[in-house]
């Protein structure tokens, strides 16, 4: 990020550090904005914190973060190094339940910032509700996993939660083929920041 975008970036995650645009964030404990690298060219966009992400304030720490990050380092990924990783809705709905439309809807246009300020080439969508919001409407995930979707200047897949994979273990070979497609397309694309390892 250039100084102008940095800025702009620190006063996103300042702001959005605020936010009471709805209920949820009468019962959180912390507001999850993102994290990774900001340099990189890839995101990865989950639906919301859990409790251990509400409690640490970073996404992706519970049992499915310790999934993905493995599941990540396999293709030569780094959530440190080269993604950074958001949700669809900043704080953890009650229970892990999925966040309501009216949720989503009030938080969206935080990470529709952060995705015009971090200007990723690639977006990967874990589940079904963050694909169906940013991908497409009807997006299913069990059929529609791993297809590339351009959209604009942006490129875009949709695969498995890491919760998901842990509930149905026969998941993860199609969710890490998923990945490796990924690291794939992104080698064809041919920018380096994005073949990082």
């Amino acid at each position: 990020m250039n100084k102008e975008t940095k800025k702009a970036w620190e006063n996103l995650q300042s702001e959005c550090l605020k936010c009471q645009a709805c209920k949820l964030s009468k019962t959180r404990t912390n507001v999850v904005f993102g994290a990774g690298n900001t340099e990189t060219r890839i995101v990865f966009i989950g639906e919301g914190p859990g409790k251990q992400e509400d409690l640490k304030s970073q996404p992706f720490v519970g049992k499915s973060g310790k999934l993905l990050d493995k599941m990540l380092n396999e293709v030569g990924y780094d959530r440190n190094k080269n993604i950074y990783i958001a949700n669809i809705v900043k704080c953890r709905p009650p229970n892990n339940r999925d966040p309501f439309p009216e949720e989503q809807k009030a938080c969206f246009a935080w990470l529709v910032n952060q995705i015009k300020l971090l200007d990723p080439k690639v977006i990967v969508c874990l589940g079904k509700i963050a694909s169906s919001a940013i991908i497409k409407r009807d997006f299913m995930v069990t059929k529609e996993h791993g297809i590339f979707f351009k959209k604009g200047k942006r490129v875009f897949m949709g695969t498995f939660h890491p919760a998901v994979l842990l509930r149905n273990p026969s998941y993860k070979k199609p969710a890490m083929q998923d990945l490796v497609r990924l690291k794939e397309k992104v080698a064809r694309m041919g920018t380096p920041s994005l073949c990082e390892s």
